[in-house]
């Protein structure tokens, strides 16, 4: 895996997802993502990634021979309108409710869905309600 461009800058510098069945995954995620406008970073035998998550089987170098478990990811959406299709898109990718789109009282504004993926991680698409970006990301060129 040769990576020439990252982009940083929010919470999470990666996460690796290893999963049972890496084709279901790959169909749940890429629905997601696509629907989220995050394009595939890059792809292999045994794994696959989009921007800061990695998902591979359990025979992937980086797994160790190990399944994950169970995880609460979040992924950020532009607005309403971008949570209820991600929702609509990951359920009609494999994904089961885990509670449809709506506020959540976190804090105002908070409005998301979420969704189980074929392993069972709880996936969640949040929009927090309007706000301004200094930028979307840092970008880290090698």
């Amino acid at each position: 895996m040769e990576t020439q461009q990252l982009h940083r800058g929010r919470l999470i510098d990666h996460i690796q997802l290893v999963v049972k069945d890496l084709s279901a995954s790959r169909t749940f995620y890429t629905a997601v993502f696509d629907t989220l406008k995050v394009p595939l970073g890059g792809e292999g035998e045994d794994y696959f990634w989009y921007d800061e998550l990695f998902v591979s089987t359990a025979d992937s170098q980086a797994a160790q021979g190990k399944l994950t478990g169970r995880h609460h990811l979040a992924f950020q959406a532009a607005d309403r309108a971008m949570v209820d299709a991600f929702y609509r898109s990951a359920l009609q990718a494999g994904g089961k409710d885990n509670g449809a789109p709506g506020e959540r009282p976190y804090h105002p504004g908070y409005y998301a869905a979420f969704v189980l993926d074929p392993d069972g991680n709880n996936i969640e698409a949040v929009f927090h309600g309007a706000a301004t970006r200094s930028a979307p990301s840092v970008q880290i060129t090698f």
